[in-house]
């Protein structure tokens, strides 16, 4: 049997006849920046989330570079975020010569831990970035309480997590500002890069626009140190197609997960934990394994690929050891990360292939 991590050519054979229209229409009008695409699609994620705004922008990593840019993030603040991420949670940070401070994750969910952030917070910290990996928000109950004592920003980094809810509000409606990527791979995902920063203040908004367009008022008068952020016309109308069907993906992803726990059950296996006051996105179906090298072999030779989000935490990679975090500094994520594995996820994954995965350990 010949699994497919993604399935994206799945996914785009059944949507290809208004997909290719959408995308005939951005060619009929040649206007491949800023053209209509993009505020119909920008309104549409509003409408979808509940966000009282949504700008779109050019990749997951420049909308979280574009909230902190619009919450005036500056060189020797400090961000308290997690090391058991991707890059790019930590990276545009420092690209901003600020600090990335991190905290442990929840053994359950992976996903930071609200109470180990007070210890960390200094005069120097001006915001908390939770992620909500693999598809889950973090506890944004306890982290939104935490930050209005300290008089703290909350930026979520929701690039894995599009249409996930906590305590019954969109991911994209929690915190200060939230951001997300449709990268082709996330749960709603273009055919390229692309991104988007929602937020319910009017100011930060007209602040993130401004931003994305080289800080720009008007034409050739800029207000703001900005930048280069705009998702075109072309992925706008792709994603605004995908997204007519997302509620439906969706439901289909939460139903895969639900049968991979089902099937997997009596393995020896770390299922993924779902808070039961959250939904996931089920960006990834993440399993924890002992001798996980062993296993992926395993399983590579009977046909099924896996993945590994993500092997090496952050505070051990290269490029930030110069903020002087070492091995068992934060022994959670380190644990997780040399344990944590990925089966196929994609709201296609049939129930035959289910079984044969879960048959392959």
């Amino acid at each position: 049997m010949k699994i497919d991590f993604a399935n994206l050519q799945y996914q785009y054979q059944l949507y290809k006849q208004e997909i290719d229209e959408a995308i005939h229409k951005v060619l009929d009008k040649s206007n491949y920046i800023m053209g209509n695409e993009v505020k119909e699609l920008e309104e549409n994620l509003q409408t979808f989330t509940g966000a009282k705004n949504a700008i779109t922008c050019s990749s997951g990593t420049d909308a979280l570079l574009l909230a902190m840019m619009a919450l005036d993030i500056k060189p020797n603040d400090e961000i308290i975020t997690t090391p058991f991420t991707f890059i790019a949670t930590a990276e545009t940070i420092a690209f901003l010569g600020a600090k990335p401070v991190f905290v442990d994750i929840d053994e359950k969910t992976y996903n930071i831990d609200p109470s180990k952030i007070e210890a960390k917070i200094t005069s120097k910290t001006k915001a908390i970035i939770p992620v909500s990996l693999y598809g889950q928000p973090a506890n944004m109950e306890a982290i939104e309480a935490i930050a209005k004592k300290h008089n703290l920003k909350v930026i979520v980094d929701g690039a894995q997590s599009f249409g996930s809810t906590f305590n019954g509000v969109s991911d994209s409606n929690l915190g200060d500002i939230s951001t997300t990527s449709f990268f082709p791979a996330k749960p709603l995902g273009c055919f390229g890069d692309g991104g988007a920063v929602f937020t319910n203040s009017d100011e930060l908004a007209q602040k993130i626009k401004s931003l994305r367009v080289h800080g720009q008022s008007k034409r050739y008068h800029h207000k703001y140190i900005g930048m280069g952020g705009r998702m075109d016309s072309l992925q706008c109308a792709i994603v605004d197609v995908k997204l007519k069907y997302y509620e439906k993906d969706l439901a289909l992803r939460q139903e895969v997960a639900s049968k991979y726990s089902e099937a997997l059950k009596d393995k020896e296996l770390v299922l993924p934990f779902v808070d039961e006051r959250a939904t996931s996105a089920f960006a990834q179906y993440s399993i924890r394994v002992k001798k996980r090298d062993d296993i992926q072999a395993k399983l590579k030779e009977a046909g099924v690929p896996t993945a590994v989000h993500y092997p090496m935490p952050l505070h051990l990679q290269e490029c930030f050891a110069y903020l002087g975090y070492k091995k068992g500094d934060f022994p959670i994520s380190e644990t997780v990360s040399e344990e944590i594995m990925s089966l196929p996820m994609n709201p296609y994954v049939s129930d035959d292939e289910i079984h044969f995965i879960a048959n392959a350990f």
